[in-house]
């Protein structure tokens, strides 16, 4: 498990390009055959990528940096399989998910395990997990099943789906947020007015990108932007105090979780392209 510590504002300012890659950016998540972590100390996200090939796989805590017993000893997860058809075992009980499928597990259940129904063609597990406080069931979310709301525009280039899996009217957490957000062809912008929430911070996914595909990830306080160049699957860690938006070279498909004080969606702080530097 790789981890990260957290950064302020001020600091960021002085960052080069390395150095902004080496804080904000992770790589590197899906590997076959293993399970990929990244703990970052912003609202102790765990961000993580599974590809079980010709074995499941088990949802293991590293004990040394987690301090815990098993993985969600302290802790919720949300899954969301990007890859051909799989599956999770919770507890002995089998939750088939296709792709763009969610799955929230809550505190307390000790083993989980990943499956790919074709280990020819594996599934491709995306997570976040963040600190809980109370039980929550275990609940599967379809694609066709998430809250869908359509934002945006061709005029200005953010046509685009949001699909909320988990969020305070669809599955119940403690903390965690998790949605899913589709670009129409044509459209590269995304979160555009852009926007900060103090009271939360975010992880951006950044995925079903071709091989030479980009995404311009634009971050920072909105008086002192930086941006950083992202490629198919990879994430952004994003503190409550920067913006999160993004430019593609076509467009993409990105799945937003956040964790902090409040699960409400839209508080927010919009910020106004004018007072954008």
């Amino acid at each position: 498990m790789e981890i990260r510590y957290a950064t302020n504002p001020t600091e960021t300012k002085s960052y080069d390009t390395d150095r902004l890659r080496k804080e904000y950016l992770i790589e590197g998540l899906f590997v076959p055959g293993k399970l990929t972590m990244v703990y970052s100390h912003v609202d102790r996200f765990i961000t993580g990528g599974v590809i079980p090939a010709s074995e499941p796989i088990k949802l293991e805590a590293d004990k040394h940096e987690m301090g815990a017993d098993y993985f969600l000893e302290r802790r919720e997860i949300g899954i969301i399989n990007v890859g051909p058809k799989g599956s999770v075992v919770v507890e002995g009980t089998e939750y088939e998910l296709n792709t763009r499928d969610c799955l929230y597990i809550g505190l307390g259940n000790k083993d989980v395990t990943f499956k790919s129904a074709d280990s020819a063609n594996p599934a491709r597990f995306y997570f976040n997990s963040t600190p809980a406080h109370k039980q929550y069931p275990t609940v599967k979310v379809g694609l066709e099943e998430a809250e869908t709301e359509h934002l945006g525009s061709i005029n200005s280039s953010n046509e685009r789906v949001i699909h909320r899996y988990i969020h305070l009217n669809g599955v119940q957490s403690c903390q965690l947020v998790m949605g899913m957000t589709l670009l129409k062809p044509g459209n590269m912008w995304n979160t555009m007015p852009c926007h900060t929430h103090n009271r939360r911070s975010e992880v951006y996914f950044y995925f079903d990108m071709p091989e030479d595909g980009l995404v311009f990830h634009f971050m920072g306080e909105p008086s002192e932007t930086r941006h950083l160049v992202v490629r198919n699957e990879q994430a952004i860690i994003s503190p409550s105090w920067s913006i999160h938006s993004g430019v593609g070279t076509n467009n993409y498909t990105f799945i937003w979780a956040m964790a902090g004080e409040n699960q409400v969606f839209h508080d927010m702080d919009k910020v106004e392209p004018k007072d954008l530097r």
